[in-house]
C-alpha cells in the first residue's frame, strides 16, 4: 500500500513538473527562437551581399574574408563583459541593448564604401552582438535544470537551421529582384531590410521577458517553487563536484578544451554561413534566388538533425559521444567537398550533409559548458568559452579568403576544416570523462 502511494505521488510530482515546464517552454523559446533567427540572418547575410558586393565596391576575397573576421574579433572582445554584466542588470536590459545595437550596426553596413569602412562596421556588428548566444545560454539555467536542457537548448538553437532556411531564400530573392530600387545596390537594400527587424524585436523584449522565474507573473507560485526546487537540485550536483567560481573555473583545464570545441564548431559553421553561396553559385548557378534556395537545404538538413541528436542525448544525458559523432558526420562530408566542386548535386549534398553533422554537434556541444560550470563560475565561464571560441570564427573567415584568393580554390580550407573538427573533438574524449558531465533526472 505505502509503496503504490510512493509510486502514485511520484507520478502525480513528475506530472506537476512536466506541465510546467511545458509551459515556461511555450511562454520563453518561440519569443527567444525569433530572436536568434534575427541574429543568424543578420550574421549570414554578408554572405549573399558579398555575391554582388565586391565586384560594386572592388573588394577582393582577402578583403570580404577579413570583414568578416573582424566580426568576431569585436564579439571576442565584449563577450565576457557582456555575459557578466547579464548576472549583474538581467535578461531584459541586456537583449534590448544588445539587440538593438547589432540591428543598428548591421544596418549601416550598407553605408560602406570602401575595405577600412567594411572592416571598422563588421568590428562593430560583432561588438554589439557580443554575448547574445552565452547570455540566452545562462539565462536558459535559470528556468531548466540539466535533463532539460539538451532538448531546450536544441529547440533554440534550431533557430540557426531555420535562420538559413528562411534567410536565405529571402536574401537571395532581396540580391535578385532589389538592385536599383530607388537608387541602391540590392546589397544595401539586404543590409537595410534585415537589420531593422532586431532593433524592433530588441525593443519588444524589454517588456515582454522577465529576468528570472521569482519575477513571472505568469507563474503561480506552486509553479516558481517547483522550478525553483529542480534547479537549486541541479545547481548543488553540480557545485558538488564542479568549479564554483570565474577564476577556479579559469584555472581547469576543461575549460579550455570546451573552448576548443567551440572553436571547431566556429570553422564548420563558416563553411555553410559565409562559403556555400559562393561554392554553389561556382557550381555553375547563375541565378542567385536559385542559389538562395539550395543553400537553404544544408540548414533544413541541420533542423531535423538537432532536434533528434538533442532529444536522444537528453534522454541518455550523455553528451560526449553525440557531440563527437555529429562533428565527425561534418569532417567526412566537409573532406570530400573538394571533389564535387564541379557539380552542383553533389555539393549541395554535401554541404547539407555538413549542416546536419554541424547544427546537431552545436546544439550538444552547448548543453557541455552548463553542465559543468556552477555558480558565479558559469556566467563568466561560459562567455568565456564563447570569447575563445570566437576566435575560430575570426581566424577562418581570413584564412579561407586568403587561400581563395592564393589558390583559386577552397579546397584546402575544407581539408582545415575538417581537419580540425576531428581533432577538437579527438581532446574532448580524452580531456573529459563522461562523470564530469553528468546532470540530475528531471522528477
Amino acid at each position: 500500500m505505502t509503496q503504490a502511494i510512493s509510486a502514485t505521488s511520484d507520478a502525480l510530482a513528475h506530472a506537476e513538473s512536466a506541465t510546467t515546464f511545458r509551459k515556461v517552454t511555450a511562454r520563453l523559446i518561440p519569443f527567444l527562437f525569433l530572436c536568434y533567427v534575427l541574429n543568424y540572418i543578420d550574421r549570414l547575410n554578408v554572405g549573399f551581399a558579398q555575391l554582388h558586393m565586391r565586384s560594386d565596391l572592388g573588394f577582393s576575397d582577402t578583403v570580404y574574408g577579413m570583414g568578416v573576421g573582424l566580426f568576431f574579433i569585436g564579439y571576442l572582445v565584449f563577450e565576457v563583459p557582456s555575459n557578466l554584466l547579464l548576472e549583474k542588470i538581467g535578461a531584459r536590459k541586456t537583449l534590448l541593448r544588445i539587440m538593438v545595437l547589432w540591428g543598428l550596426a548591421s544596418t549601416a553596413t550598407m553605408f560602406v564604401s570602401t575595405p577600412v569602412q567594411f572592416y571598422v562596421i563588421r568590428f562593430l556588428v560583432g561588438a554589439a552582438e557580443a554575448g547574445f548566444l552565452p547570455g540566452i545560454l545562462l539565462y536558459l539555467t535559470y528556468w531548466y535544470p540539466a535533463a532539460h536542457r539538451g532538448r531546450i537548448t536544441a529547440m533554440f538553437i534550431s533557430a540557426l537551421p531555420i535562420a538559413g532556411i528562411i534567410g536565405s531564400p529571402i536574401s537571395g530573392w532581396i540580391m535578385n529582384n532589389m538592385s536599383g530600387v530607388r537608387g541602391l545596390h540590392a546589397w544595401q537594400w539586404l543590409f537595410l531590410l534585415e537589420g531593422i527587424p532586431s532593433v524592433v524585436v530588441g525593443v519588444i523584449a524589454y517588456f515582454y521577458l522577465q529576468d528570472g522565474p521569482d519575477k513571472a507573473n505568469w507563474l503561480s507560485e506552486q509553479e516558481k517553487a517547483l522550478i525553483k526546487r529542480d534547479v537549486e537540485a541541479d545547481r548543488r550536483l553540480r557545485e558538488s563536484k564542479k568549479q564554483k567560481n570565474f577564476l577556479s573555473a579559469l584555472r581547469d583545464p576543461k575549460l579550455y578544451v570546451m573552448a576548443l570545441l567551440g572553436f571547431a564548431t566556429y570553422w564548420s559553421a563558416n563553411a555553410i554561413a559565409f562559403w556555400a553561396p559562393t561554392i554553389i553559385r561556382g557550381t555553375g548557378v547563375s541565378s542567385i534566388a536559385q542559389v538562395g534556395l539550395l543553400t537553404a537545404l544544408p540548414s533544413l538538413g541541420g533542423l531535423v538533425s538537432m532536434i533528434l541528436v538533442g532529444r536522444h542525448s537528453d534522454r541518455t544525458l550523455e553528451r560526449r559521444w553525440h557531440a563527437a559523432g555529429a562533428a565527425l558526420v561534418s569532417a567526412t562530408a566537409l573532406a570530400v567537398l573538394p571533389l564535387f566542386f564541379g557539380s552542383t548535386a553533389g555539393a549541395v549534398a554535401l554541404l547539407t550533409l555538413c549542416g546536419v553533422g554541424h547544427f546537431a554537434f552545436v546544439a550538444v556541444f552547448w548543453t557541455i559548458p552548463p553542465s559543468y560550470l556552477a555558480g558565479s563560475a558559469a556566467a563568466g565561464g561560459i562567455a568565456a568559452i564563447g570569447a575563445m571560441s570566437a576566435m575560430g570564427g575570426a581566424i577562418v573567415p581570413a584564412l579561407l579568403g586568403w587561400i581563395k584568393t592564393t589558390t583559386g580554390s577552397l579546397g584546402l580550407g575544407m581539408y582545415a576544416i575538417s581537419a580540425v573538427l576531428v581533432i577538437a573533438v579527438t581532446v574532448m574524449l580524452l580531456a573529459i570523462p563522461a562523470s564530469a558531465l553528468k546532470g540530475q533526472r528531471s522528477t
